[in-house]
């Protein structure tokens, strides 16, 4: 049993049909990654899964008490407002200090709790915005563009953060990617989306597929870059580790 399911989904804003006949499933456990031009539709799809937005057509359906997890693309924190990564927590609903501290030593953040929410670098928020979305004990967390403004080094290792929750608590993980060429390895499939369901597969599927392509250029290399962490390279698991291409950022196209 999927933990969510679209069925032949369509969203229209008006007479605009923003979604068009989407058909996807998750599997407990696993990574989706969804990649998608600037208007594609990635966060609308989202919201449509999340059960905020109505759909014109089809049906979402999702397991029995499935928790879904949800951390937003980013979070405007009022400057005049101090609120302490604490506090911040047990918005909206309390929690206690030991399942605060149990999840910002998840995400890397033990120690944090009295900083102030302005005082934090976009890595650290992102990392606190997850440590909120993993105290409902989440079975799926929805990520949207979660390393939005984030270095390449930054992504990383979010990328390896998220990689590191998915095996600590099983959940599924379904994150949308603004980053075009970059995608993390740990994703166990790709949904290339423009309005509709380009293609769809295993990382290195999708990077050679002609609608992956078409829609989003070959960047400096032709191929999709797939994050690989430094220490990755210490397995002992044959030279097949170290097929994915990198890139140099600089010269992607936009």
């Amino acid at each position: 049993m999927s933990l969510i399911t679209a069925d032949h989904v369509c969203v229209r804003f008006g007479a605009e049909e923003v979604l068009h006949d989407i058909s996807l499933q998750i599997a407990a456990g696993e990574i989706v990654t969804i990649l998608g031009p600037n208007g594609s539709g990635k966060s609308t799809l989202l919201r449509a899964l999340l059960g905020i937005l109505p759909v014109a057509e089809g049906r979402i359906l999702r397991q029995a008490g499935l928790q879904i997890g949800y951390v937003p693309q980013r979070l405007m924190v009022d400057k005049t407002m101090p609120i302490t990564v604490r506090r911040f927590l047990s918005l909206p609903t309390r929690v206690s200090d030991t399942e605060a501290a149990e999840v910002l030593a998840r995400v890397g953040m033990s120690g944090h709790g009295q900083d102030q929410m302005t005082a934090l670098s976009g890595g650290q928020l992102q990392r606190v915005l997850l440590a909120h979305a993993l105290l409902g004990k989440p079975q799926l967390l929805m990520l949207d563009e979660p390393t939005q403004g984030l270095d390449q080094q930054g992504e990383a290792a979010f990328y390896q953060l998220i990689q590191q929750v998915r095996t600590a608590t099983g959940a599924a993980v379904l994150m949308i990617s603004h980053d075009l060429h970059v995608v993390m390895a740990a994703s166990d499939r790709v949904i290339c989306l423009n309005g509709h369901i380009c293609c769809e597969g295993t990382p290195r599927v999708v990077s050679t597929a002609p609608e992956y392509r078409a829609l989003f250029g070959l960047g400096t290399e032709g191929a999709l870059a797939l994050y690989r962490h430094e220490h990755d390279h210490d397995h002992a698991d044959g030279p097949a580790h170290h097929h994915h291409a990198h890139h140099d950022h600089e010269h992607d196209h936009a």
